[in-house]
């Protein structure tokens, strides 16, 4: 099939189950709600070698938050909810609280598992914290040198789903970029999910484990080089595209992940040199979510 005039292969996203926190981050002004944020989901790009997946789902406005200040929501994948808990203590205690004029609060109203962050990081206070509450939410008043720091009494997680991706493959890199960088904004404006990647964007794309060395649990997607089109037999790249890049979506639910694919899909086909969309599949090694392209569309 073809979607503005761009070939969409037919195949499917596998993508795979994984843990969720959902955080909600205030600040007094857009600047310090960047920096948090940016902060607090840093070295979240993949499981493979980083502690837990993270980055920010979508930028609020102060008429969408508890206390009335520019906010957005961040979310935090793991495989286990105990390993979870750990990184969203770790990660708003160093990344959040540190921050200038913060606050946190739970971004889901319905979740599965409630981490008591908030009660945790109170005893950074030495004592001297306080009990309040913002929009009927339980908080704790943590006095700093700059003021209280306010966060609610707990944190929501729930069982979320990551790895749904798509390919753009286009005639050179700077139509991919373009239209990458367009499909990754689009998806900053939904509700529930995010691109963990820098900028949303993946310029690694790779496949699980090595064809040549044993140690390694992830490697090159060979199939999908276009600098080794010409090289390998069994490549996936057609003559004339010369530039690839893959947006990963997780998201707190595979809807979420679905309608974030499918608005990145329409957004980067609207761009002059994109040729075709693929994505990224494993033969069920990695996960049972397998997410047709077809079907999405």
């Amino acid at each position: 099939m073809k979607l503005n005039g761009v070939l969409i292969e037919d195949t499917f996203a596998e993508a795979f189950s994984m843990k969720v926190a959902r955080v909600l981050i205030t600040a007094v002004s857009d600047r310090w709600v960047r920096v948090a944020t940016t902060e607090a989901t840093g070295f979240g790009t993949s499981i493979i070698g980083c502690p837990s997946e993270a980055g920010v789902e979508k930028y609020l406005t102060p008429s969408e938050t508890p206390d009335g200040r520019p906010g957005a929501y961040i979310q935090i994948f793991q495989g286990k909810f105990e390993k979870l808990e750990e990184q969203v203590l770790e990660r708003i205690g160093q990344c959040v609280l540190t921050a200038p004029t913060t606050a946190v609060f739970n971004g889901l109203s319905d979740a599965e598992k409630q981490f008591n962050t908030g009660f945790k990081l109170k005893f950074f206070a030495d004592g001297y914290d306080e009990e309040g509450e913002i929009a009927g939410r339980k908080v704790y008043k943590i006095p700093m040198m700059e003021g209280d720091f306010i966060i609610e009494e707990n944190i929501g997680a729930v069982g979320g789903v990551a790895g749904g991706n798509f390919f753009i493959l286009a005639e050179n890199q700077m139509a991919s970029l373009t239209a990458a960088e367009v499909a990754s904004d689009t998806i900053l404006k939904m509700e529930g999910s995010i691109t963990p990647f820098p900028g949303g964007i993946v310029a690694s794309g790779s496949k699980i484990g090595s064809n040549k060395y044993k140690f390694l649990k992830a490697s090159t997607n060979e199939r999908f080089c276009p600098t080794l089109k010409n090289k390998i037999e069994d490549t996936q790249v057609p003559p004339e595209v010369n530039g690839i890049y893959e947006i990963v979506v997780n998201g707190i639910s595979v809807d979420a992940v679905k309608d974030a694919m499918r608005a990145g899909i329409s957004a980067a086909t609207k761009i002059p040199g994109v040729l075709r969309i693929s994505a990224g599949n494993y033969g069920g090694k990695l996960g049972k979510y397998k997410i047709s392209l077809s079907e999405l569309l």
